[in-house]
């Protein structure tokens, strides 16, 4: 997970809103047959055993451990310990009706160094997960790079800032079709390519925490400039070699799918002002379309290719060919909703040149001091239901309509110790949540005729949350933190169970 336009199509997106309130009646024969839903997790926020059987350190061991770097003071050690109680969190999911689960490997459990010799009791443990799953009748999901880069690689020669990168994920992506492919039907490459090189590479936020804000006193090395760009065109190329080793070598035979995960926020203009509608519309390039269109187009947007120049990476016509249509599917994270409005002055980006800036945009959640919507915990996440399906028709009227599958939803509580468990476990606002962006979901489906084949909720448990560590819960299932990891179901477990198993 992560932080998460329109002009041209801004007629056509912008849909008769509905007016949900409460809780409404559908479930899961509301959707489509064959529709699949299921819970979302990363192997850094859920696994721990951080140095066990061989793993080798990642980005995320070392940033985590570094001063300063997260809310809490906490890291991933351990976490919600699922690298040990696998079957325990498999069996919540069955009992649950859960069809799938979204995982993620960690690429140093497999290469400890990035490359070199396989960690065999690293694909032991994700064969168990594998077989797990399956022996319970759920579809594993794999997210073969959730922000987890292993350190080796950072450290030989920059990591994603070096198109060396580039063959050795490949190559660490062909182990695990090899490996897994026999049993593993949906691969997805990324996760939130934007939120990494953003986070990683601009602010430095997130690891390898590369920035030049401030003249460096806030990062110690880092062009905010330009590595962001750079980042971004080195993951692009990673994805589609990946994809086109998948096709040529492995999907006839393993009958698969491979499609790749983007953060979307939805942006909806603050006023009826061209300018305004115009930087909206930027927003969204410079977040979805720096990714999307790439691989519908084989290029970046044009408003980036104007107002970034030179410092955008071109592709070569080969390479443009290789990333054009490199995916079967798209993953869609989508959390909030947020103003867009255009920035006149931008003093503040002349001076930084980042890519944020270079969007000439500002996003908000508040419009004449009044918030866009109800808000969750996290200081971003603002619930806009309907956003949901803006952002489905926006998707089906710009790309035509490709088959995409909600890889992440849903909200997070604050973790209070004051509040009693019993009460903690009284999650209505999720339960409102996740109905009402499911309806909104479900509209888009059968009423607009967007191609969405399933959703997928973060998050099964509360876990470590990144620079936000323990102090936010996103899960169905309550962790107690000081009893043992013991997973307590909330309301919303015995909701999403009815709504499963309904008939």
């Amino acid at each position: 997970m992560g932080y998460r336009g329109v002009a041209a199509l801004l007629a056509v997106v912008l849909i008769v809103q509905s007016s949900l309130s409460g809780v409404s009646a559908i479930n899961r024969t509301s959707f489509p047959q064959g529709f699949v839903f299921g819970t979302a997790s990363a192997a850094y926020q859920y696994e721990g055993a951080y140095k066990e059987d061989g793993k080798g350190m990642s980005v995320w061991d070392k940033f985590s451990h570094t001063f300063g770097k997260v809310i809490d003071f906490s890291n991933g050690d351990v976490t919600v310990d699922q690298y040990h109680r696998y079957e325990e969190d498999v069996q919540l999911m069955a009992d649950m009706g859960m069809d799938a689960y979204r995982f993620s490997i960690a690429w140093s459990r497999i290469f400890p160094n990035g490359s070199g010799t396989i960690n065999q009791a690293g694909v032991d443990h994700y064969n168990n997960l594998i077989n797990a799953l399956l022996a319970k009748g759920i579809q594993p999901y794999i997210t073969l790079y959730h922000w987890d880069l292993p350190q080796a690689l950072d450290d030989e020669y920059g990591g994603w800032l070096s198109p060396e990168i580039v063959d050795d994920y490949a190559n660490y992506a062909e182990t695990c079709f090899r490996l897994f492919g026999d049993r593993v039907k949906y691969w997805i490459t990324f996760n939130e390519p934007h939120t990494f090189t953003i986070q990683g590479y601009d602010v430095g936020l997130h690891a390898p925490g590369r920035c030049s804000v401030l003249l460096h006193l806030y990062c110690k090395s880092g062009n905010s400039a330009t590595e962001p760009y750079i980042v971004a065109h080195n993951v692009l190329l990673s994805h589609a070699k990946a994809v086109d080793i998948y096709r040529r070598k492995y999907k006839a035979q393993q009958n698969g799918s491979i499609g790749i995960t983007l953060d979307v926020m939805w942006f909806t203009p603050i006023s009826n002002s061209t300018e305004d509608i115009e930087a909206t519309q930027r927003a969204q390039d410079f977040q979805f379309g720096w990714f999307m269109d790439p691989l519908f187009t084989g290029d970046y947007p044009s408003s980036m290719r104007s107002r970034v120049g030179s410092r955008l990476p071109k592709f070569t016509e080969d390479e443009a060919k290789l990333v054009n249509g490199s995916l079967d599917f798209v993953g869609i994270n989508h959390y909030t909703t947020y103003y867009g409005k255009n920035n006149s002055t931008n003093i503040v980006g002349t001076l930084l040149r980042d890519s944020l800036s270079d969007a000439g945009a500002i996003c908000q959640p508040f419009k004449d001091g009044k918030a866009i919507g109800d808000k969750a915990s996290s200081i971003w996440l603002f619930i806009v239901p309907e956003g949901m399906r803006h952002l489905m028709n926006y998707i089906k009227n710009k790309y035509g309509n490709p088959t995409v599958i909600i890889t992440e939803n849903g909200m997070d509580d604050s973790n209070n110790p004051l509040i009693p468990l019993k009460e903690a476990l009284k999650d209505e606002k999720r339960i409102k949540y996740h109905n009402d962006y499911l309806t909104n979901l479900l509209a888009a489906i059968k009423e607009d005729g967007c191609n969405v084949k399933g959703y997928f909720v973060w998050s099964l448990l509360d876990n470590w949350e990144w620079t936000a560590g323990f102090t936010s819960r996103f899960g169905l299932y309550f962790v107690d933190y000081n009893n043992n990891l013991t997973r307590h179901a909330k309301d919303s477990v015995k909701w999403f169970t009815d709504f499963l198993k309904a008939s």
